[in-house]
């Protein structure tokens, strides 16, 4: 005999927001922001050397998602320059730290 299985969305909504689906957003953030640190850029010539590297930090939290209805994790950059330094500028070529880090981070999870 076959085995049934009936969808509720309620349940599939609990789910999404149980501890343990957080736990393991930030589980994979903390890998993603890891690997983010080792290739993050160094100017060992300017104002603050190290300040990129060291700002790297994680959140997380029970209701993200566009509907506010799943657990998410977020990997930032608190440093004012994280934009130039991911995208980069006209005199500095892209870094793509995060979009790196993600890349390899995803595949050692």
């Amino acid at each position: 005999m076959a085995a049934r299985f009936k969808m509720k969305r309620k349940g599939v909504g609990q789910m999404l927001r149980m501890p343990s689906m957080e736990a393991e957003m930030r589980r994979r953030a903390e890998i993603i922001r890891g690997v983010a640190q080792a290739i993050s850029p160094v100017d060992d010539r300017g104002p603050h050397p190290g300040h990129y590297k060291a700002s790297w930090e994680v959140d997380s939290t029970s209701r993200g998602g566009r509907h506010r209805d799943r657990a998410t994790a977020t990997v930032r950059n608190t440093a004012y320059y994280a934009r130039w330094v991911e995208y980069g500028t006209e005199k500095v070529h892209a870094h793509h730290v995060l979009l790196r880090a993600a890349q390899i981070g995803g595949t050692n999870q």
